[in-house]
């Protein structure tokens, strides 16, 4: 496999100078209902360059066939590779009724490959790339500040049907780019080692359990229990990477209701560990290093919110009174968007031209980040108002087909808002719209203006070669 590009020194020399040493690797697969990927899983994990020297998938609460399935890869395999003969062992355990969900089954399998060097977590509908543990190993045994580092995920969107699943596919590909890009340019310092296909020192795991006073890694009092476990190993001294050349496919949601559901837990969560102080048994760490990027992420929607409701609502009421001027300076900010976008799928390795006309066309991109200011919405109200609910039952529920219509709440706000604004608007003297009109064009526009600022530097931002 060759590799195009300037990739950072440091990798490079970790390539080079790494050592003979054969460490051990305990792969845990936590599996719910997971029929229709978990052959495929277990198939990539037995095709790699570097086969784990031992597979446990961890079924819990399921209702398929997810266990016969996994069945017939249980027991030895000796499998021949391009270094010779490798052997692993597969164990298939069915937890039954498990209430701590993935978590639970998670450490269920710590507790099988503690004696491991490394433990590599991967979900139970994700299909790695055949070199992938094998460049994670090399990374991790080369370094050993690392306490954990992830592969580079994305969707494979072949087999996607549908007008709304290509669609949801498309702009969750764009978005999982953006996010591992950020995370390679900024020193490939991983904010999240998720779940989808990390590989992380039970050194490292044992230090955090340690330093939080915790009997195991993973704790379920938390939405993004990936995302804790990352910010522990990080404050107990480790670091926290992505890998440039270690790639997975994971499953996407091809539903709004699903979608909805998995974003609102991951920004619920990600607002719980970012809030000052305590909520329940997790304490917020505002600060943390791991932190920042969603600091700037959540800073960033508020903006896009902001920006999008001003404009239609000065807009419509510019038109109401005959007031609108259009200009050719408001055609910049979407052209630089359309170009970021571009460019942000071009880095991605498999881009294919369902990538290409989702950025250039920009209706497709604008109508997501509406889809995505709901989320942020929802999981805002959600986390304000205090409200216990488990987020964890809710995503299960929308990927089955079940759950709320609360997706379509925001939608419903927004149109209640814009109704009640356009009552208040014919009510109020021309004297008072013209003056709302005066005020509220020019800061439109300076916020304008800064966004489209900082999409420009990124747009101009050298990617050193990477590829995601």
């Amino acid at each position: 496999m060759s590799f195009g590009g300037e990739f950072p020194e440091d990798f490079a020399a970790v390539l080079e100078n790494s050592t003979g040493h054969r460490s051990t690797i305990g792969c845990v697969i936590p599996a719910y209902n997971e029929e229709e990927s978990i052959a495929d899983v277990i198939e990539a994990l037995l095709k790699q360059t570097r086969v784990p020297d031992v597979i446990h998938v961890v079924v819990n609460n399921t209702s398929d066939n997810t266990v016969k399935i996994a069945s017939e890869f249980a027991g030895p395999h000796e499998l021949q590779g391009e270094d010779g003969e490798q052997f692993t062992e597969v164990f298939v355990h069915d937890i039954g009724k498990n209430p701590d969900k993935k978590v639970g089954a998670l450490n269920y399998g710590y507790s099988l490959v503690e004696g491991c060097d490394y433990l590599l977590g991967v979900d139970g509908d994700t299909i790695a790339d055949s070199r992938a543990v094998e460049y994670l190993e090399t990374e991790a045994v080369g370094d050993s500040r690392i306490g954990g580092i992830s592969a580079i995920f994305t969707i494979d969107d072949r087999p996607i049907k549908g007008g709304i699943a290509k669609f949801l596919i498309a702009g969750q590909r764009t978005q999982f780019a953006a996010f591992n890009l950020q995370n390679l340019l900024r020193g490939r310092n991983m904010a999240v080692l998720g779940g989808q296909f990390s590989i992380f020192s039970t050194n490292a795991l044992r230090d955090a359990m340690k330093q939080n006073h915790q009997t195991t890694p993973w704790v379920k009092d938390s939405e993004v229990e990936d995302s804790l476990l990352s910010l522990q190993i990080k404050s107990a001294g480790y670091l926290t990477k992505i890998s440039p050349y270690a790639r997975a496919n994971v499953g996407g949601m091809t539903t709004l209701k699903g979608y909805d559901a998995q974003q609102v837990k991951w920004t619920y969560g990600a607002i719980e560990l970012m809030w000052p102080g305590q909520r329940g048994d997790t304490k917020g760490q505002p600060f943390h290093p791991n932190l920042r990027l969603r600091w700037f992420e959540n800073f960033g929607m508020l903006t896009n919110l902001f920006v999008r409701v001003a404009f239609v609502v000065l807009l419509a009421g510019s038109l109401s009174i005959d007031a609108f001027i259009f200009s050719a300076w408001w055609l910049i900010p979407p052209l630089v968007a359309m170009a970021l976008n571009l460019r942000i799928a071009r880095t991605m390795t498999h881009c294919d031209n369902r990538d290409v006309m989702f950025a250039v066309l920009l209706f497709p991109a604008e109508l997501f980040m509406w889809v995505r200011l709901g989320h942020f919405l929802r999981s805002w109200s959600r986390f304000l108002s205090k409200k216990k609910v488990d987020n964890w039952a809710a995503q299960a529920k929308a990927e089955s087909g079940g759950g709320s219509l609360g997706h379509w709440a925001p939608l419903l706000l927004l149109a209640a808002v814009l109704v009640a604004m356009a009552v208040v608007w014919t009510l109020i003297g021309p004297v008072a719209q013209s003056t709302i009109l005066w005020v509220g064009w020019p800061i439109v526009g300076v916020v304008t203006v800064l966004q489209t600022v900082g999409m420009f530097a990124k747009l101009l931002r050298r990617h050193h070669g990477y590829k995601v």
